[in-house]
C-alpha cells in the first residue's frame, strides 16, 4: 500500500459517524469536554455556525456567539475528541458560504432569518 492509502485508512478510523449535517448559518449547541484537575465534564457552547471547512477528518466549523457584549468565535474541529456532541438548534437562510460580515453588526441587525425547510 502507498502512503496516502495508509494515511486514509487510518483517517477513516477516526471518523465520527453521529454527526448532524450541518450548515453555515445554523445556531447549535457544542458539547465541549473540559477537564478540571483530574475530573472531565461536558461544557456546552451555543452559537451561530459562521463557516465551515471541509476535508475530511480534518473538518470544522467556526461558532459565534456573543459573551457579555464581546464577540467570541471557536473552532472546532468536528471529529475531535474533545467534542462529545453536537446539536443543532435551528437554521436559518443564508446565502454566503461564510457569514463574517455578522461580525461588523450588533444586537438585532445579527438576527437571521429562520428556515423550515429542513429537518432538524
Amino acid at each position: 500500500m502507498k502512503a496516502q492509502e495508509i494515511i486514509r485508512s487510518i483517517e477513516a478510523e477516526q471518523l465520527k459517524k453521529d454527526l448532524p449535517e450541518i450548515y453555515v448559518g445554523d445556531t447549535v449547541k457544542v458539547g465541549v469536554l473540559i477537564q478540571e484537575g483530574n475530573k472531565e465534564r461536558v461544557q456546552p457552547y451555543e452559537g451561530v455556525v459562521i463557516s465551515m471547512q471541509n476535508s475530511g477528518i480534518n473538518q470544522a466549523i467556526t461558532v459565534r456567539r456573543v459573551f457579555q457584549g464581546v464577540g467570541v468565535e471557536r473552532v472546532f474541529l468536528l471529529h475531535s475528541p474533545r467534542v462529545a456532541n453536537i446539536k443543532v438548534l435551528r437554521r436559518a437562510k443564508v446565502r454566503r458560504a461564510k457569514l463574517y460580515y455578522l461580525r461588523d453588526r450588533v444586537g438585532k441587525a445579527t438576527r437571521l432569518k429562520q428556515r423550515f425547510d429542513r429537518a432538524l
